[in-house]
């Protein structure tokens, strides 16, 4: 290779390791400290987790992105980006705000019935390639959309239609929002700080009294009025932001309402109201000064008690601000197509093509190392091992499938491993974002699955025979496609060929499958057994899981007993990938059983086109070998 070609990998790899290095670094406050605010903790899905994820996963659920964007920036545009207001800000906005946040389009509609039953046409809402609105314009249509997605809340899962998932999600978004408007100080509020001071002063007032007070009484007036408001507060206000009063009891914060409702047993108002109250009053009021100094109190008032709440606050704030997975999965792209250009250009510029399989190695390495990084965080944060629900399940799998795809390359260096590497992790990366816009994704998990050791063996026993299917799935695909459009499968490599090198991994990679697979399944059966009483029930994840089992059992005898060469062993190993997405994702969304996680129409629908592209490459694979471009010749 000359100098040039020698120098790009490492290029390539000192640009992306600078960005990375660039996400790592702190970065500065503004005016207001709010990313000081975004790190405090709160008890919410069952959960101490920071305000930042609190706005961050609302943010999710009802925009699907994590930030709101503050102005428009034509596409053709790429190299600039548009001011975004943060998970926190927009957070703060909505809580301190109100009529401002209502102003920012953050609500996704974009299906047409909805549109058209909702009359958004009408109203002059629709504008050409506008899908976001505003809390201020559907605010009209709020009744309706409750009523309708009460109505299609009835509907079991699985049978509700297109329209009813979308006017469902918009029901759930309107009332999240709102809850959230609600979740520090009540609906109209101009001075919360001042109304807890009037309170407090009533407080002692009312139990200074030796008398029994008249309800015509003017104090009591009074303060029945923000009784009034605080019952409504603890009703709707949705994380709970105050720590109980021993540091020893960490499990039983309360909401603002709920502690400012307390106090009339005790007298006594917990200061982090106090804090919260200026907090808010500050904020309203554009008041950097009174709103930095109640950021800082609270947060030394809070270390000193409930330090370990303080930290994990802080951990999981920079875990959410670096986003580990999102800088893996453009890196892991990049060197997707990298790989890519190394087959494409291996027999007109072998200097360049082994420059840029390189690149495309150094780079899933750096992917791989961020990836891991990630998913290591991520388990320390949530106390868990890798894999406790969908979402992790796929950063995990992506990782493992990477993990396979490096040992490849090092096996033949020819680009197919990094290319493996690189579409299993973006696409896996791809599948866990879509699954993070349900909402919470280190939710506490059910009792019957609440335990570590089943957690670390079972799940990720079975977790790397998906993985593993995945890449043997990859590669066959590669094979037949490589093989019908391509001469390549004839390319020589040592010991002999493309194609033989293919058949030999993607056989390795059977057997890794199988005998991950069925010891899983086998573990699986003893969790069963421990928690339900049975050690097989027939339960549609039970069932998949045997279907890959056999399916895998049967691909072997068939290659051992020369029933199938090498195009049937790869056509039955891309079958395999169906069957493993049906286990993986298909029975979770039959609505039944106790794998259940409910239908998801988006899902189902890149189910089917999984399915579908994955049928069509057989249909190729079965074509006589004459027309297969790569053994024309022969």
């Amino acid at each position: 290779m000359s100098r040039w070609h020698k120098l790009l990998p490492w290029f390539f790899l000192a640009l992306f390791g600078a960005d990375i290095v660039a996400v790592l670094l702190p970065k500065r406050e503004g005016k207001f400290h709010t990313a000081e605010f975004g790190r405090w903790p709160v008890l919410m899905n069952g959960r101490l987790q920071p305000w930042d994820s609190v706005g961050r996963n609302a943010l999710l659920q009802i925009r699907g992105t994590g930030d709101v964007p503050l102005e428009q920036v034509p596409s053709w545009k790429f190299w600039r980006h548009p001011k975004k207001l943060n998970a926190t800000a927009w957070l703060l906005e909505v809580m301190c705000k109100p009529a401002l946040a209502d102003t920012r389009p953050i609500f996704l509609i974009h299906h047409p019935e909805l549109i058209s039953e909702l009359k958004l046409d009408e109203t002059g809402l629709v504008k050409s390639g506008l899908r976001y609105y505003t809390f201020q314009e559907l605010a009209p249509l709020l009744p309706e959309v409750t009523r309708q997605g009460q109505h299609a809340s009835l509907v079991p899962g699985a049978q509700r239609t297109t329209y009813q998932q979308q006017v469902l999600k918009l029901a759930n978004a309107l009332a999240l929002y709102q809850q959230l408007k609600s979740s520090i100080q009540p609906p109209g509020a101009h001075n919360f700080a001042e109304l807890v001071a009037d309170y407090q002063t009533q407080l002692a007032a009312f139990r200074a009294r030796s008398d029994r007070p008249k309800h015509d009484d003017e104090s009591f007036r009074k303060l029945a009025t923000a009784v009034r408001q605080w019952e409504a507060l603890a009703q709707t206000a949705l994380p709970l932001a105050v720590p109980p009063a021993d540091p020893a009891d960490n499990d039983n914060w309360d909401n603002i309402g709920t502690a400012l409702l307390t106090a009339l047993h005790d007298g006594t108002i917990s200061p982090a109201v106090g804090f919260y109250a200026r907090l808010a009053t500050a904020y309203g009021n554009d008041d950097a000064g009174g709103f930095n100094a109640a950021v800082d109190g609270y947060r030394d008032w809070l270390a000193a008690r409930f330090a370990r709440a303080v930290a994990r606050g802080r951990a999981e704030f920079y875990f959410n601000r670096i986003q580990p997975f999102l800088h893996a999965t453009i890196i892991y792209i990049f060197a997707f197509v990298l790989a890519g250009a190394a087959l494409v250009t291996l027999e007109l510029w072998p200097g360049l093509a082994e420059s840029l399989r390189r690149s495309a190695l150094y780079l899933i390495c750096l992917a791989l190392v961020v990836h891991t990084g990630g998913l290591v965080f991520r388990m320390v944060l949530a106390g868990r091992p890798p894999v406790t629900n969908l979402y992790s399940s796929a950063i995990f799998i992506g990782w493992a499938a990477c993990v396979l795809g490096l040992i490849l390359e090092r096996t033949y260096p020819v680009g197919f491993g990094s290319a493996v590497a690189g579409l299993a992790g973006f696409v896996t990366l791809l599948i866990a974002h879509n699954l993070a816009l349900g909402g919470d994704t280190m939710e506490m998990l059910r009792a019957v699955l609440d335990t570590n050791f089943w957690l670390a063996t079972h799940v990720i026993t079975i977790t790397l025979g998906y993985s593993a299917a995945f890449v043997a799935g990859g590669l066959a695909l590669g094979y037949v496609l490589l093989g019908v459009f391509t001469p390549w499968l004839a390319r020589p490599v040592a010991p002999s060929t493309l194609g033989r090198a293919l058949t030999d991994m993607v056989y390795a990679i059977v057997c890794f499958t199988l005998l991950f697979s069925a010891v899983g399944t086998v573990l699986g059966g003893i969790w069963a057994d421990q928690s339900w009483g049975r050690f097989w029930g027939w339960d549609p994840k039970e069932n998949g899981a045997l279907l890959i089992v056999l399916w895998y059992a049967i691909i072997l005898h068939a290659r051992r007993g020369g029933l199938v060469r090498d195009r049937g062993l790869m056509n039955l190993v891309i079958f395999g990938n169906i069957i493993t997405a049906f286990s993986w994702f298909g029975v979770n969304m039959l609505g039944i059983g106790l794998h259940s996680y409910g239908f998801m129409d988006a899902a189902f629908k890149w189910l089917m086109l999984f399915n579908a592209g994955h049928a069509a490459v057989i249909v190729l694979g079965l074509m006589p070998v004459r027309r297969w471009r790569s053994f024309r010749e022969s």
